[in-house]
């Protein structure tokens, strides 16, 4: 019944990212049901109960925590278990049952967690809502989504009720209603361990989306046009862009081609034009580029006039030998 006993198989992104976690946070204690003592019970997690010299009355038994945070128990009546820890929890039925048996002993095992959720939204391969036990970092919390899909960016949103405070990291702001707390994190910072710091702790009701990567498009006479995700990459250049789109084709103008960036506030997007003769030549510095940026290479019909007549005389001369 453990929801956690069945996580998602881990892909090798998700492995690098348990590793970025375990690099900038210690191994956390309590973070399995055998050992959860300082989980915080809430609404909706489901109890086993062991007391001594009570066995009938509790064995085989699940008990729900209701949404007002209550538990109705067999002789100790309703208790307030939401809020309590384990410890705390067991010594409240103690107290209850002293009335009935001397020195009870009781021991409280979750057999079920509902009480902690979090929201993984956006680029991941299992999004959805999960339940966190004990202390969990953020990439720690991404790998029980199964990780990153090979589309995400390179930025993290987190929202946070602002009941908790505000999460701890500098660009944390107030939303505009005064509610919630939200920031963002960059995936390859922490990665890399150049600022583990973003690897904060999440906290149970937290909402963390994960972008979709920006693309850059290339298209006329390249050999495989499209659109190539930018990823953890902070931008790509004219030359790379045609690397992934597997070069030019023979008909190519290289000294025509042109981008086509879209301009905020306008329909129609502005030309820039980019003689790739001179950058692949060495003459011109390469060309950045931007998110949505189209890098249109056209075909030269010079060129393409010319291999269609290479064409022709190589039929001829293989028909003359006929």
């Amino acid at each position: 019944m453990m929801q956690f006993a069945n996580k998602p198989a881990l892909t090798v992104f998700s492995l690098l990212l348990f590793s970025a976690a375990s690099f900038a946070q210690p191994p956390v204690a309590g973070s399995t049901p055998a050992s959860a003592p300082n989980y915080v019970l809430g609404p909706g997690d489901q109890l086993s109960l062991a007391v001594e010299n009570l066995p009938d009355d509790f064995a085989n038994k699940i008990f729900r925590i209701d949404l007002g945070g209550d538990i109705n128990l067999p002789l100790a009546g309703r208790i307030h278990a939401a809020g309590l820890t384990i410890p705390q929890f067991e010594g409240q039925i103690q107290r209850r049952l002293a009335r009935f048996v001397k020195d009870p002993q009781v021991v409280v095992t979750i057999a079920e967690f509902n009480s902690q959720p979090i929201s993984i939204l956006g680029a991941v391969n299992n999004a959805g809502v999960k339940q966190i036990v004990g202390r969990k970092t953020l990439f720690e919390v991404l790998s029980l989504a199964g990780g990153l899909r090979p589309d995400a960016g390179s930025v993290i949103r987190i929202t946070r009720s602002l009941d908790r405070g505000p999460i701890p990291l500098p660009d944390a702001k107030t939303d505009p209603t005064g509610q919630f707390s939200v920031a963002s994190v960059n995936v390859k910072a922490v990665l890399n361990a150049t600022d583990p710091a973003q690897n904060i702790v999440v906290f149970p009701g937290d909402i963390i989306s994960v972008s979709k990567g920006d693309v850059i498009y290339a298209v006329g006479s390249v050999t495989k046009p499209g659109g190539f995700p930018l990823n953890q990459d902070v931008t790509l250049s004219a030359l790379q862009v045609l690397s992934l789109a597997g070069g030019l084709t023979q008909t190519a103008a290289l000294e025509k081609a042109k981008v086509l960036r879209s301009v905020p506030g306008s329909s129609q997007p502005t030309e820039i034009a980019v003689n790739l003769k001179r950058i692949m030549a060495g003459k011109a510095p390469d060309m950045p580029l931007q998110p949505n940026d189209i890098l249109f290479v056209p075909n030269s019909a010079a060129r393409t006039f010319s291999y269609k007549a290479i064409d022709v005389l190589a039929l001829a001369a293989v028909y003359g030998r006929i």
